[in-house]
């Protein structure tokens, strides 16, 4: 099931982003066979190791990592995350594998990449973001520091998954596709700082327009405590989506702070923070579900599962009794299917899958 049905693909499991890239593919149809350590942690729930299968190897033994190897001489692309240098090392380099299997498309996914000053420095999402000018970008004009902010999604998505996993499974999906002309496979290297400075394509040029260099921390696109504590998010950037807004708060434009100008920013939102706090969630949730202002309710996880849009569209699906995001996108031709839950490490043999890849 899927568009990627018949692909096959070898993961070295690694961190986080190269399992998101995995159960990407994997949810698109593709066979990927995890490679696991022996006696792992397992979690059928796991959305970061559904829809796949799980293959024990103990990476010191010479033996396992021959099977490796005859996993990956009849594979399309191998995955992995490892710190640069330790695939060259445990003789799983690129060099190696697509000596023996030319159309390998070997995918690697590191922090700040694989060449350069900082290819072997340690980091994490913060860094990454740090160092591609995102962090910098959240703050308000002038350098002022941040303000308490409400709850919001965590902005270390951006260089984990979105500049990471998926920057990896675009690299993949390219490769791939010239590999139809070339016939052959090539390395492709996601470094996790470029993929977040990639994401910030739309900020930089914000920071140009006047009124528009910080409007990630505009009153009008930001986020509103309720009176019941519970949270809505506001992104009326657009005038007519701001004039609704304000007709639905009951504020009379004439008596505000011209937001155009950055100056009256903490005026205007403590404006309408006390108009938000007027009421409970429910009562704002009812009343911008009748008017298009780009003003949502900040849901829980339980809550997204069950909210009548998202459920009649599937965006969420059961695995293993938890509610996982449904794979995405969708086809018309080619649909993807329920992913199965994650694998016990070892829970399936080399001999079986080398039997069904012969």
């Amino acid at each position: 099931m899927g568009p990627l049905e018949n692909l096959r693909v070898v993961e070295l499991a690694a961190g986080a982003p190269t399992a998101y890239a995995a159960g990407l593919l994997a949810d698109l149809g593709a066979d990927v066979v995890r490679i696991d350590r022996p006696g792992g942690r397992h979690q059928a729930a796991d959305p970061l190791g559904r829809g796949r299968r799980s293959v024990a190897a103990d990476l010191k033994d010479e033996n396992d990592l021959n099977t490796v190897r005859s996993l990956t001489d009849r594979a399309d692309v191998f995955l992995e995350g490892l710190r640069p240098g330790m695939c060259e090392r445990l003789g799983l380099g690129p060099d190696a594998l697509t000596k023996s299997n030319p159309r390998l498309v070997y995918a690697r996914l590191s922090g700040w990449g694989r060449t350069g000053p900082w290819a072997a420095r340690p980091g994490h999402d913060i860094s990454f973001l740090a160092m591609a000018g995102l962090l910098d970008g959240d703050r308000p004009a002038g350098g002022a520091p941040m303000p308490p902010a409400p709850p919001a999604p965590p902005s270390t998505y951006l260089s984990t998954f979105a500049g990471g996993g998926m920057l990896q499974v675009l690299g993949i999906l390219a490769a791939l596709h010239e590999r139809d002309r070339s016939g052959r496979g090539q390395v492709v290297d996601a470094a996790m700082v470029d993929g977040a400075a990639m994401l910030d394509v739309m900020i930089r040029q914000w920071r140009g327009l006047p009124g528009m260099s910080t409007v990630t921390d505009a009153p009008f696109y930001t986020t509103y405590a309720c009176q019941d504590g519970l949270h809505v998010a506001v992104g009326a950037i657009e005038p007519r989506f701001y004039a609704t807004l304000l007709e639905c708060l009951a504020l009379d434009p004439a008596a505000l702070p011209d937001r155009a100008d950055e100056a009256n920013w903490p005026a205007l939102r403590e404006l309408l923070a006390a108009a938000f706090a007027e009421h409970p969630r429910h009562h704002w949730t009812k009343v911008f579900d009748e008017h298009e202002a780009c003003v949502v309710p900040v849901l829980d996880q339980a809550e997204a599962a069950a909210h009548p849009a998202l459920r009649e569209r599937d965006t969420f699906v059961e695995v293993a009794g938890a509610h996982q995001p449904a794979p995405a996108p969708r086809f018309s031709r080619t649909p993807a299917a329920v992913p199965a839950p994650a694998p016990a490490p070892g829970a399936h043999s080399a001999a079986e899958i080398l039997d069904a890849w012969a």
